[in-house]
């Protein structure tokens, strides 16, 4: 070989190298988020930030998200799926939509985000943990001499006609938590008299779980019903909101995280995965208006947070409510008999 067809040689491998090299950085971690915007927005600038990585993210409700996978299933687009409630994520899981992994942070986290990843088989873990409620306009309601709602029961009084709001639990994980919630707490014939009650009262079934509160901040609507952190973030905007915990009980989410099976950067993936579980990560929630409890015992409860330990759970049933099949009945049974009145 001459010198200089080793010369030409040697060039060509090093610029196949650089290149490879330079693919390998321009590569794009797909995201699909389902916090709220400006959390998913905050969290994609902080990793790229810290890692060199870039992000392309979807913003979806979790029940949307989960739609995207299973039409996805044969050719997945994403890499990880990041929050939104935990039943979605139970259910992938179920599917085997997503990946198992076991995080060496796990002994760091709250045993509820613990109990999350156990129960789904590793393929899920908890990130965050809010509890359903629901908020009212207190000037609107002064307004018209109407006394505050306390419990679930008064939402389905004759004032209220008109002046409800919350989300479709076909898209939004914050309204199929509420379907399992008034479930568990009524047994299912009732809870469906209930909702079917609750229909009459309804101005709009938005996608988003969190719009409700936003509405009720904006005095669109009298009453939203959605998870408590979202109306406290809504109450912090303006004074004339009021965030309710149900006298009877309430449901709670554990917000969840998951890798997608068959992802195309699946190390990029997991290291947003463990990023996500530290607590400079999961800081990003409160500084940008989320204020759930967070997972990492290390990571600071924002003094926001609605106080769980005086709020009255119910135990929530997440293996049968995580269950593909339950969610099928119940999302089937709730559009033909609440949504379509039939």
């Amino acid at each position: 070989m001459t010198v200089r067809k080793a010369w030409a040689l040697g060039l060509l491998a090093g610029a196949a190298t650089f290149a490879g090299v330079e693919a390998r950085a321009a590569e794009t971690l797909v995201l699909y988020c389902g916090v709220n915007e400006q959390w998913c927005r905050a969290a994609v600038t902080a990793f790229t930030q810290e890692t060199g990585i870039k992000v392309d993210m979807v913003r979806q409700s979790a029940g949307e998200i989960y739609a995207r996978l299973r039409a996805e299933k044969a050719n997945p687009r994403g890499d990880i799926w990041y929050g939104g409630t935990g039943d979605p994520h139970l259910q992938a899981a179920a599917d085997q939509l997503t990946e198992p992994y076991k995080s060496p942070q796990l002994d760091q986290l709250r045993d509820w985000a613990r109990g999350q990843a156990e129960l789904s088989g590793w393929r899920t873990v908890g990130i965050y943990m809010g509890a359903l409620g629901f908020g009212y306009n207190e000037p609107e309601l002064k307004r018209r001499k109407l006394a505050p709602p306390a419990c679930w029961a008064d939402l389905i009084k004759p004032e209220f006609k008109g002046e409800v709001q919350m989300a479709d639990p076909n898209s939004s994980g914050t309204t199929y938590t509420m379907l399992a919630t008034l479930v568990q707490l009524m047994g299912e014939e009732k809870g469906f008299d209930y909702l079917k009650a609750l229909g009459k009262n309804v101005d709009q079934y938005t996608s988003a779980g969190a719009a409700p509160a936003q509405a009720v901040g904006r005095g669109e609507t009298m009453v939203g019903i959605a998870f408590q952190h979202d109306l406290v973030d809504a109450a912090k905007n303006t004074k004339t909101v009021q965030v309710v915990s149900p006298c009877e009980g309430t449901g709670f989410e554990i917000g969840s995280m998951s890798l997608i099976q068959g992802a195309r950067h699946p190390e990029e993936a997991r290291k947003f995965y463990e990023w996500a579980l530290t607590p400079n990560a999961q800081k990003v929630a409160a500084a940008n208006g989320s204020y759930q409890m967070p997972s990492n015992t290390a990571t600071p409860v924002p003094p926001e947070s609605p106080d769980i330990s005086k709020i009255k759970l119910i135990n929530y049933d997440f293996a049968r409510f995580g269950s593909p099949a339950e969610r099928a009945k119940l999302l089937s049974r709730w559009t033909k008999e609440v949504k379509q009145g039939g």
